[in-house]
């Protein structure tokens, strides 16, 4: 491992002197990481069932990936007994049973897993089925939650709920509707932003929280993360109580635009703010290139910068995603259930950055520097990380200023280059504890550094200090917000998690 990393260094040291890059990093604290996951599901959203390969390669500590976080869909079905088929292929029906083997898993690995809507049941809709209504079979009528049934959605989910505990798994949120704003001829349901504020404010209190703690309620995850469909829940007092995680996707609108106007007001009310579907170059009929792969990591790093708490990619197991499917016609190296260069990609981030708090950061490149460069940085216990992205040809120094001096520290490495293991590791050579280091950044490369904070550092106290979340309201265990809260409560944190207490 050692002569690949020194080989690497090697081969870039002629051009090292010529290009330096300073990252400084403050000690001001952004948002809190819950995690990083995928959808239990390839081929048409048919979940994995008994195949659980996928979810034991990532999921985990232990693994070499470690997500945990587990997207699945709640079909529309009635207490997981009545099989509806979905997109078209109406000889391959699917329930809620067929994501319990790998929900089991990510729950008994610690793991957080969480149900998206496609449809709400069919006979609940304007168009009377589970397709979204944009095709020909079905007329092109659009299909809507009736407003008679609005009462009867939140029930809908606790059916679910029921099921899944019954069945072994504790789910820990739901949510109202993928993409509400996307008109389909799959498994879809069109709601207007105001729609969604009628919904919730009028019916999200019989979401059954009292009899599963805990659960948490995501907003409409819209297709491009717009603001017309967070907003409105932000600024009604009465859905703000209910939504405890603000959510979305990319497609069309890169991170720092959309996803981070969204994620001012659910900052400010003390939201999560959850990506919960995208993919990077899915449509490409061969591997990813190792181009592609770093910008799938710059996605990832510019979800962190706009708020993110938690990124779920789309399939686990695709050519484009962590796990090979077995097609030939990608390319050899995409063997059924083999870890894809994607998954280590992740890795950088949900091994290290999961459970971690944003530090803000500003960089500046030296004259004459040619570099496409992003940077990121947290504090993770007695750890600062600091990422570091460049899709260039060319290496560079890279001169890290920190808040707090370190002692020691590791050097995680991606360039592509090998097969086996795309995270490479090295040591950081620090004689004494310092604030100021430079640091080698390899061309065309991923890079992961992590430092031991040195205890003795004047600047820890304040850093650290800082970290912990304070409380931010109460709840009583129907999820109803309290003003003077005795007994039993949940308590909602600055951070955007909750956890139980019993108040005097």
């Amino acid at each position: 491992m050692k002569k690949i990393f020194f080989t690497i260094l090697a081969l870039t040291a002629a051009v090292l002197h010529a290009a330096k890059i300073t990252v400084t990093v403050s000690s001001t604290r952004c948002q809190t990481i819950t995690g990083f996951g995928g959808a239990c599901c390839d081929g048409a959203m048919c979940p994995f069932g008994s195949d659980t390969q996928p979810v034991r390669l990532l999921y985990g500590p232990q693994s070499a990936i470690g997500l945990n976080i587990m997207r699945m869909e709640i079909s529309p079905n009635f207490i997981g007994d009545v099989v509806v088929p979905e997109w078209g292929n109406w000889d391959s029906p699917y329930d809620w049973k067929g994501s319990l083997p790998s929900a089991k898993i990510v729950k008994q690995r610690g793991g957080i897993v969480f149900g998206t809507p496609w449809s709400p049941p069919g006979e609940y809709k304007t168009n009377g089925t589970a397709q979204g209504g944009n095709s020909e079979d079905q007329g092109y009528k659009r299909g809507k939650l009736r407003t008679d049934c609005y009462d009867k959605f939140f029930l809908w989910l606790n059916t679910f709920l029921a099921y899944m505990k019954k069945n072994g798994v504790n789910v820990d949120a739901v949510s109202i509707q993928n993409e509400p704003d996307w008109w389909v001829s799959y498994s879809g349901c069109l709601y207007e932003p105001q729609d969604l504020v009628n919904l919730v404010k009028n019916n999200a209190h019989l979401l059954d929280r009292e009899t599963y703690p805990g659960v948490k309620l995501i907003s409409g995850e819209s297709l491009g993360f717009t603001q017309n469909y967070t907003d409105p829940l932000m600024n009604d007092a009465t859905c703000r109580e209910q939504i405890d995680i603000v959510a979305g996707h990319l497609y069309g609108h890169a991170p720092l635009d959309y996803m981070k106007k969204s994620a001012v007001l659910a900052a400010k009310y003390g939201k999560e703010v959850w990506m919960t579907e995208h993919s990077v170059t899915d449509n490409v009929e061969r591997l990813p290139n190792w181009h592609e792969q770093l910008l799938f990591a710059e996605e990832l790093n510019e979800c962190m910068l706009a708020g993110c708490t938690g990124y779920i990619y789309w399939y686990m197991r695709a050519h484009w995603a962590f796990v090979g499917t077995g097609e030939t016609k990608y390319g050899s190296g995409n063997t059924k259930n083999k870890l894809l260069p994607r998954a280590y990609v992740m890795s950088h981030f949900s091994k290290h950055v999961t459970g971690s708090t944003r530090l803000d950061t500003k960089s500046s490149v030296s004259t004459g520097t040619n570099s496409a460069f992003e940077t990121s940085a947290y504090i993770k216990g007695d750890s600062l990380i600091v990422m570091a992205i460049d899709t260039t040809k060319n290496a560079h120094e890279l001169k890290l200023v920190l808040p707090v001096k370190v002692k020691s520290g590791i050097h995680l490495l991606s360039t592509g280059n090998e097969t086996e293991n795309l995270c490479q590791q090295q040591t950081i050579d620090i004689d004494e504890p310092t604030s100021e280091l430079t640091v080698a950044l390899p061309a065309r490369s991923l890079n992961t550094y992590i430092f031991m904070i040195d205890n003795e550092s004047a600047a820890i106290k304040e850093l650290t200090t800082t970290q912990q979340p304070t409380p931010v309201a109460y709840y009583d265990l129907q999820g109803r917000r309290l003003d003077t809260p005795r007994g039993l409560c949940i308590e909602k944190l600055s951070d955007g998690t909750s956890r139980k207490k019993v108040m005097p």
